[in-house]
């Protein structure tokens, strides 16, 4: 094991930011481009990441490893069980960007179904005329939204739709007796019943591949998906195949399948909205995450109970 008390890997993509947090409190070890840390940089004994990126072979290469810290609450690429089997903790960051989350989920609905972004490209293009009007849209309040998993970000969503007057139902696998809002009895229900369908799930392997082409059919022409989940909870390709042939009226994706996601694979599919998994990147979001993954890593080398370990699978 190193002499070095504190040499910790930030391999977080997408928050590099995190660098200047941490550098003076720890050894940072910089991993190569490939990711793996080779030579004396694998002595080192924490690991900060993301949840939804696959790190078998980054983690695999620390022998002496004893914390992976996730950046958010999502740890779905994460091999939990097999790291607690080496005697890894793993610990993530709940609850801390459900309410910036939520903002971003109404602004995707509100941005596809009042045509906010195809009305700038039309202005843009020169194709606002007098004598060429841009066809009406749907009523905010008229839609009735149905919310996949009620938990702290589908709860914030519900929330925030329900002075708009939107009617709100919501499915999850567990019911949550005192909820506010209806719960539906299955998701295929509650996509036939719903104008737009939100997707607020957790994001782990029970969720991968939640949304088929049966309940895209079932939302239909009229329908919008938004996801601000994960990519994994949604079979991509029958996606794009039902909004180019028009079996779904509408997506705002947050969050794809793959990650960053090959431009040319949403160049002609219309009636979407895309953002770059961004959701949760607000600065007080971030802010509330780094903070901790900060507690964690001061108690994991204090050799203190940590304060955000993951959950026990059920």
């Amino acid at each position: 094991m190193s002499d070095d008390p504190k040499p910790i890997v930030l391999l977080a993509p997408g928050l590099g930011g995190l660098r200047q947090l941490f550098e003076n409190s720890y050894r940072l070890i910089e991993p190569p481009a490939s990711g793996v840390v080779v030579g004396e940089g694998r002595g080192a004994r924490a690991f900060i990441t993301v949840g939804n990126r696959p790190m078998e072979a980054e983690i695999a290469a620390l022998p002496d490893l004893g914390l992976v810290a996730v950046v958010g609450s999502g740890y779905e690429a994460i091999d939990v069980a097999g790291l607690r089997a080496r005697g890894v903790e793993v610990t993530h960051s709940p609850g801390a960007n459900h309410e910036d989350v939520a903002d971003h989920a109404v602004g995707l609905l509100i941005a596809e179904v009042r045509q906010l972004v195809a009305g700038d490209r039309r202005v843009r293009a020169g194709d606002w005329t007098k004598d060429r009007h841009p066809a009406s849209t749907r009523s905010i309040r008229t839609l009735k939204v149905g919310i996949v998993g009620l938990g702290a970000i589908g709860l914030a969503i519900a929330e925030r739709l329900r002075p708009f007057g939107c009617p709100i139902a919501w499915w999850g696998p567990h019911p949550k007796p005192g909820a506010a809002y209806p719960r539906t009895d299955t998701l295929l229900k509650l996509a036939e019943e719903s104008d737009v369908l939100m997707l607020a799930h957790r994001a782990d392997d029970s969720n991968r591949g939640l949304i088929d082409a049966e309940v895209i059919a079932a939302l239909g022409p009229r329908g919008v998906l938004v996801n601000i989940a994960r990519g994994s909870a949604v079979d991509e390709d029958a996606l794009i195949a039902a909004l180019r042939n028009g079996r779904l009226g509408g997506a705002t994706l947050d969050v794809f399948q793959d990650e960053p996601t090959p431009a040319e694979r949403w160049r002609d599919v219309p009636n979407v909205v895309l953002t770059p998994h961004t959701a949760g990147g607000a600065e007080a979001s971030l802010a509330a995450m780094t903070r901790m993954v900060a507690e964690n890593l001061r108690r994991f080398f204090a050799g203190e109970p940590l304060a955000n370990p993951v959950p026990p699978a059920a």
